[in-house]
């Protein structure tokens, strides 16, 4: 099992953060794939599933996500239904410090064909996954401080309203693999 997670400090309401870490459109610019049927304007849901389609590594790729925990606008979980990975889970974690927003990410994983994939995951894997994850929060960090969350967020996203930020920055990444 590897486990490769990622922090940033946001300066942004936790409630905006927690809707754009929701945001179909924005992991989608993430991850480099698309959500079949479904709008990219949506946001993620509570037992929602989705099938995100691309290609990585030069092989088309199908990963079915399934929402298995949801406690708004704190966390969500969502774990592989369908896909590539043996196993995948990835939590979302948005903590609210003195104004500003702590975002946590991590994702656990294992691939199967025992030692292959270990090598795989340990030389392929893990560097993709750090760097989309330092990629993601980055992006999100930039989209949440910035005027820019407006294009991602629906004027009424069905709760409180998404409010003006406060102050903040930083950001630090680990990595590590268990046997």
């Amino acid at each position: 099992m590897y486990t490769v997670s990622e922090t940033t400090h946001v300066n942004a309401p936790l409630d905006r953060c927690f809707l754009l870490g929701t945001s179909i459109k924005l992991v989608s610019r993430t991850l480099k794939m698309h959500a079949l049927e479904r709008d990219e304007n949506e946001l993620i849901q509570p037992n929602d599933r989705l099938i995100w389609h691309g290609w990585k590594f030069g092989l088309p790729q199908m990963h079915e996500t399934r929402v298995t925990a949801y406690d708004r606008p704190h966390y969500f979980q969502d774990s592989m239904g369908r896909g590539r990975f043996k196993r995948y889970q990835h939590e979302h974690t948005f903590t609210e410090i003195d104004g500003h927003t702590l975002l946590h990410d991590k994702i656990r994983f294992s691939l199967p064909l025992g030692w292959v994939g270990d090598m795989v995951a340990k030389t392929l894997i893990v560097p993709y996954i750090a760097g989309m994850l330092h990629r993601h929060l980055q992006l999100l960090k930039r989209v949440a401080e910035t005027e820019e969350w407006r294009k991602y967020l629906p004027a009424d996203p069905s709760g409180p309203a998404v409010a003006a930020g406060h102050d903040a920055s930083g950001d630090t990444s680990a990595i590590s693999s268990q046997q």
